[in-house]
């Protein structure tokens, strides 16, 4: 997820060095050596298609370094503005997409054909150690994040957060990550897999900011992790933009067709952002879990 002001900045540049990731998948079959950099690596025609396949916009697809919250590093695939995943995790994706255009009545919002497993209790953890740490603004945040999903009634998936630096066991880990993404301001996720959240959400550039507003992207990029993708897919206007992701993406019913402006799940944020789920948003987690 982006700032609107720092997208409209990127754009000018094209530099959007902030993580060109969003609600999308990424890379194909091919295994990429750690030791590989983003300039040895191409985007090939084969990712196209899947990225297509899966119903993103093929204009905003990289390879870049991704970040762990020890400060080690492997080239992952960037999609739409906040989105990152793995070759196989692209064709697993396209995979399941596949198979769930043949199901009559899976009805979703605009998400993933990816979720998770329903009844779920999510362990997640703030990173608290290093230069990766959540300051103390980020941890009230993320708190407040969790406390939007957990405190909603009838949806069937809940979060356990704690706070440390033992992470590999939990589910999701929660880290400041503006120590590598030094001009960037927003967070970034993945999508769901085998059942499970996207295991690594960040965030970056946000001290300047409201809590309201780091709530907001937290709560955000959480959601990319349990598999919604843009409210605004179909324009990203809340980046200013007039450009389709593409593909199919199913609606919900009883959510709005045309632009929610209010909607957590927007491409872009503002700084007058509240960190709340909109009605829609409610209607939709209770509609995916």
């Amino acid at each position: 997820m982006l700032s609107n002001t720092f997208k409209k900045v990127a754009l000018f540049g094209l530099g959007c060095s902030l993580v060109l990731a969003s609600c999308s998948e990424d890379k194909t079959e091919e295994v990429v050596a750690v030791t590989e950099t983003a300039a040895e690596l191409e985007v090939s025609q084969a990712i196209l298609d899947q990225v297509e396949t899966l119903g993103m916009n093929t204009r905003y697809v990289k390879w870049d370094s991704f970040f762990f919250p020890d400060g080690t590093s492997e080239m992952r695939l960037f999609l739409e503005d906040d989105i990152v995943v793995t070759p196989e995790e692209l064709t697993a994706m396209v995979n399941l997409e596949s198979a769930e255009k043949g199901v009559k009545g899976t009805d979703k919002q605009y998400r993933t054909s990816a979720l998770v497993s329903q009844g779920r209790t999510i362990t997640i953890v703030g990173y608290t150690g290093g230069s990766q740490a959540l300051s103390s603004k980020e941890r009230t945040a993320l708190q407040m994040a969790v406390d939007n999903y957990n405190n909603l009634s009838g949806v069937s998936i809940t979060f356990n957060l704690t706070f440390g630096t033992s992470y590999q066991s939990r589910d999701m880990v929660v880290y400041n990550n503006t120590v590598n993404n030094p001009s960037g301001t927003g967070g970034s996720a993945g999508f769901p897999s085998n059942g499970l959240p996207y295991k690594y959400v960040q965030i970056y550039g946000l001290a300047n900011y409201s809590t309201d507003v780091v709530e907001h992207v937290l709560t955000h990029e959480i959601g990319h992790s349990v598999g919604f993708r843009h409210t605004d897919w179909f324009s990203r206007q809340s980046c200013g933009d007039n450009v389709n992701e593409g593909g199919d993406a199913n609606h919900i019913p009883g959510t709005p067709t045309g632009y929610d402006s209010t909607s957590i799940m927007l491409s872009c944020f503002s700084s007058s952002a509240s960190g709340e789920f909109n009605a829609n948003d409610i209607t939709a987690l209770n509609n995916m879990y």
